[in-house]
């Protein structure tokens, strides 16, 4: 075995069948148990994201939509002096580089920075337009209205896990992480409960998604015998 050094993890020196090393896998700090137990709430948030029987699916899915936008952004705003485009230089997450595509479908390589004001800029524009995200009694939402929800949340994902994978750190160092924790599960739940993203997109993300979304244990109850 090889000496494990600063955010890598042990691995066989031994050769694939093919002569060639098996790459070293990075040390994912945010999945330590010590991390993924730290939640700001302790009940199922799968009841937070339940179509209530009383309100229209368009609606539900853009006021949750909208709120997810704020919370992440905010997020993001914490750790947003640390990523610079000299520590991301690219938009990156498990190992995964994504690209930004413009509305003509060019593709972009660009700083993490760059990509998450992309994001933002986009969402922003999309959410306050009418047309798309109608607040006003009796319009309608665009026939194409899940694809857009869809789309955004896709664009909200790669922000997320880019956090976890590049800024957990100074996360814990601000003790934020379990905020992180708390929206991610939620956001995760939400678009389970309404398909709004194929599981192929966040595979990436599937071990923490796995501890975050398992029940924690219930606490230890102290009784104490009164005499």
């Amino acid at each position: 075995l090889k000496i494990a050094q600063a955010g890598k993890v042990c691995v066989k020196s031994k050769t694939k069948p093919n002569g060639k090393k098996p790459p070293v896998e990075e040390k994912k700090p945010y999945l330590e148990p010590d991390y993924t137990k730290v939640r700001v709430v302790d009940f199922d948030l799968k009841e937070l994201v339940v179509l209530p029987p009383e309100i229209d699916l368009n609606e539900w899915l853009a006021s949750n939509t909208t709120t997810f936008f704020n919370l992440i952004n905010l997020q993001y705003s914490t750790v947003s002096e640390f990523c610079t485009g000299d520590t991301c230089p690219v938009m990156s997450a498990c190992n995964t580089t994504y690209y930004w595509y413009d509305e003509k479908g060019k593709k972009t390589k660009c700083t993490a920075p760059q990509y998450v004001d992309f994001v933002m800029s986009s969402v922003q524009k999309l959410v306050t337009d009418e047309d798309n995200f109608p607040t006003k009694y009796g319009k309608e939402f665009p026939n194409a209205f899940d694809s857009l929800v869809k789309k955004i949340c896709r664009y909200l994902f790669h922000v997320l896990a880019h956090i976890y994978w590049a800024h957990f750190k100074e996360t814990v160092a601000m003790d934020l992480h379990g905020h992180l924790n708390t929206l991610y599960t939620h956001f995760i739940v939400f678009i389970r409960e309404f398909n709004l993203m194929d599981p192929k997109e966040i595979a990436i993300m599937d071990d923490l998604t796995e501890v975050l979304c398992t029940p924690l244990p219930p606490a230890p109850q102290n009784h104490v015998t009164e005499r």
